[in-house]
């Protein structure tokens, strides 16, 4: 049993010496995981490991060969030519989770994002991105925004230069809109 003296003595002592209170009696501190623990297999062969882009904004794009927002392709392209330089990096995630619009193969994923719309930024193996199996970062990202995960291929997560989701962008917001372009100008602008 405690007595009214130990319990005086431990509250006197928080209030004298809250700093060091608080430090005597602290959990130790949790370090998050930030997208930049993940890798993607990639298309064509090894892997995609984004700790080798620790400090750059990312956009992870889920991507389809068959879907009506499959020419968005271009779009991407183009925020990746216009960003690329200035320490912006871009990976598309082939996926099949929505309405089957991506069955191929690499040869067919290649065939439309590299040789029909140009793609030159990397582009992973076909992955899942919803549900139970889904790829980790995937996992990681509905974690932390629950309310913004794919509903549709072509779903854009920003990921800024600490490694947290900085903003998400659904299927219907084009790659070139103001918005995207300005989220990451804005990321990218931060040190």
């Amino acid at each position: 049993m405690i007595n009214r003296r130990t319990v005086f003595t431990a509250a006197l002592a928080a209030i004298a010496c809250p700093a060091v209170t608080r430090t005597a009696f602290a959990q130790p501190a949790m370090s998050r995981i930030t997208a930049y623990a993940f890798s993607f297999p990639a298309l064509d062969g090894g892997d995609l490991r984004l700790a080798e882009y620790t400090g750059r904004p990312l956009v992870i794009v889920n991507t389809a060969s068959l879907c009506g927002y499959t020419p968005q392709y271009a779009g991407l392209q183009q925020l990746w030519t216009e960003f690329e330089g200035r320490g912006l990096m871009m990976i598309g995630v082939p996926s099949n989770d929505f309405g089957g619009q991506e069955p191929g193969g690499p040869t067919e994923i290649a065939e439309t994002a590299q040789h029909q719309y140009g793609v030159t930024f990397p582009i992973a193996a076909k992955t899942v991105v919803k549900g139970p199996n889904a790829h980790p970062f995937y996992r990681w990202a509905a974690d932390a925004r629950p309310r913004d995960v794919p509903h549709w291929n072509f779903h854009k997560y920003l990921i800024g230069r600490d490694g947290y989701i900085a903003e998400v962008f659904p299927e219907t917001v084009e790659p070139t809109d103001t918005r995207v372009k300005t989220a990451i100008a804005r990321v990218l602008a931060d040190t």
